[in-house]
């Protein structure tokens, strides 16, 4: 009980300290956007590059469910809108919840409706983590080795990316364990249920390791970055600002790096904060256009997941607190059982 409650404590502690975070990269971002011209930038926005946006920044995440399914298919052969669905939930999630727990929760989802172990989904989040990590690294010494960008900025990716390769050397390290020699691990274990379900692990992830569905979906990964440029190319069109695909794509890679980072529900106030430095410092867009924009893209990038995610939650017949609730205790259980 008093573990329970020093957790507690310290989750409430760092919600604060994150928030509080989240609240001055906010300030710090719009300090001099002259927010009062924000309706007319509004107003003279170009619709059709806005529906544009909308739509790519909703339908890109349906590439992840192909990724997944590929993942998943020497395992189970799960439908594709079972994933998707699962997919947009756990979005969903990320812009209400902190700490982003719609990556759990969207496990927990697939599994409760799938015969697919809780264990295997999570698993498989994972290693797509571990993907998307080592395709961001790539990519970030790429935007360092061709975009232009003064040496603060430069060195700031460098570092960045350095620890990120670090983070993603480590986590496939563990993976690999997993994949390819925890089946020494099962001996050690006592008997009873949870050993019986840790050998449907093992059997299952040794299933993955060693199927060529593994270096598919590794692959597929590349794209599923790449495209999440084409909303952030059709906000600049939007917006009026006439920046080429290399600034799109180096937006893109930044805020996909913030986004490793624990912070607010919606990344609020680091995405405003990351996208108004890359712009202004790297860019050479005038200060307060950049703070209003990075307003205009937030919100680009928001609804479509929140409208995607309200109508996949819907057809759920979930509601979002018991789903959260319920993934939170498998979740807990598991760790609790290795």
């Amino acid at each position: 009980m008093a573990d329970q409650e020093s957790k507690s404590v310290r989750k409430k502690a760092l919600l604060v300290v994150i928030n509080a975070l989240s609240i001055a990269s906010l300030y710090w971002a719009l300090r001099d956007a002259h927010l009062s011209e924000l309706r007319d930038d509004l107003t003279t926005l170009s619709w059709w590059w806005v529906v544009i946006a909308l739509i790519c920044g909703a339908a890109m995440y349906l590439w992840q469910a192909v990724r997944w399914q590929t993942l998943l298919r020497p395992v189970e052969g799960i439908g594709f809108w079972e994933l998707a669905r699962a997919i947009y939930v756990g979005m969903f999630a990320n812009e209400i919840l902190p700490l982003r727990a719609g990556e759990v929760l969207r496990c927990y989802l697939l599994s409760s409706r799938t015969p697919l172990p809780f264990s295997v989904s999570l698993t498989s989040a994972l290693l797509e983590r571990v993907f998307d990590g080592i395709w961001l690294c790539l990519s970030i010494f790429l935007v360092v080795g061709f975009v232009p960008m003064p040496h603060a900025q430069h060195l700031w990716l460098v570092d960045s990316g350095a620890v990120l390769a670090l983070l993603v050397f480590a986590g496939a390290l563990l993976l690999s364990f997993a994949l390819f020699r925890r089946h020494h691990a099962p001996s050690v274990l006592p008997e009873g249920r949870w050993k019986k379900q840790f050998n449907v692990l093992v059997a299952d992830l040794e299933i993955i390791g060693h199927s060529r569905y593994l270096s598919i979906s590794f692959l597929q990964s590349l794209p599923f970055l790449l495209i999440q440029a084409v909303p952030m190319y059709a906000a600049f069109r939007a917006y009026g600002f006439d920046l080429p695909w290399e600034a799109a794509f180096a937006v893109a890679v930044i805020l996909r790096l913030g986004s490793a980072v624990p912070q607010a529900p919606g990344n609020l106030g680091l995405f405003q904060f990351l996208t108004r430095e890359c712009l202004e410092k790297i860019f050479n867009v005038v200060p307060d256009e950049a703070a209003r924009f990075s307003l205009v893209l937030w919100g680009l990038v928001t609804l479509p997941l929140l409208v995607s995610g309200a109508i996949s939650l819907a057809v759920t017949g979930i509601k979002l607190g018991d789903l959260h609730q319920a993934a939170q205790n498998q979740n807990e259980e598991l760790s609790r059982s290795r």
